[in-house]
């Protein structure tokens, strides 16, 4: 049974840069309850850009933060659910530009979240991207600028089973280790998405002081696929503890 909605929005002008990456890395950050998800064998992290748009939480909005950038790191785990397989994803780090926000990411889910000065360009034509349009999310770090960027080419196309696309776009559960051990789940839902292939991905990141030493080599080098997926409404229903 579905639990009551948490979190309303628009995620739209989704920047997904994926890196294959050893299992190993990531072992340390699966929630107790799940286990890695991977796609033909290859294990993800994405780098993750979006605006958050007309936010709601438990149907109210909130002055002044209703639209905002994220930028995420995230990986892919699994749980055998009553439902069968339910396949989520776990953030490794979440920069938003609001102090609140990060305040309520980390005192209700436990999520790591922190607040950063963000910006961001999307050249869009109301809800859709023309062929070079280029979409950035950037944040400053002291005295450093990070940015996540693309440019799209052709026209988007709805997303084939079995793809790379899929695989990194329809997990509708999040996981959030918590500080006992234990672990809680909880359901994200939006209709499937049409993507955008991208002749230019790049992400200028300081990633040793961003998301630790052990990620600096992994995300140094160029992405194994990029994508700018166009995102849609999204409910993030309130979490349950699994284990």
């Amino acid at each position: 049974m579905s639990t009551a909605p948490f979190l309303s929005a628009q995620w739209r002008f989704l920047v997904m840069l994926n890196y294959e990456v050893d299992p190993g890395l990531l072992r340390a950050f699966v929630p107790r309850g799940t286990e890695l998800d991977t796609w033909y064998g290859r294990t993800y992290v994405s780098v993750v850009g979006f605006l958050f748009l007309d936010t709601r939480v438990l149907g109210m909005a909130i002055p002044f933060h209703r639209d905002f950038e994220e930028v995420n790191l995230r990986f892919y785990v699994k749980r055998q659910g009553p439902d069968g397989w339910r396949r989520g994803v776990v953030f490794i780090k979440e920069v938003v530009p609001r102090w609140a926000i990060a305040t309520v990411a980390r005192v209700v889910y436990n999520e790591r979240c922190v607040a950063r000065p963000m910006s961001h360009r999307v050249d869009r034509t109301g809800d859709s991207l023309a062929a070079g349009a280029h979409v950035e999310y950037s944040w400053r770090a002291g005295e450093s600028t990070h940015r996540i960027h693309a440019t799209v080419e052709g026209e988007s196309r709805p997303l084939v089973s079995g793809s790379e696309e899929e695989f990194i776009t329809e997990h509708y559960w999040g996981y959030v280790a918590q500080r006992d051990g234990g672990c809680v789940e909880y359901q994200v839902e939006h209709p499937s998405w049409r993507v955008w292939q991208t002749r230019e991905a790049v992400l200028e990141c300081d990633a040793a002081r961003v998301y630790g030493p052990a990620f600096a080599e992994p995300l140094a080098g160029p992405p194994r696929s990029a994508f700018v997926a166009g995102g849609s409404g999204v409910v993030a229903r309130r979490g349950t503890r699994i284990c």
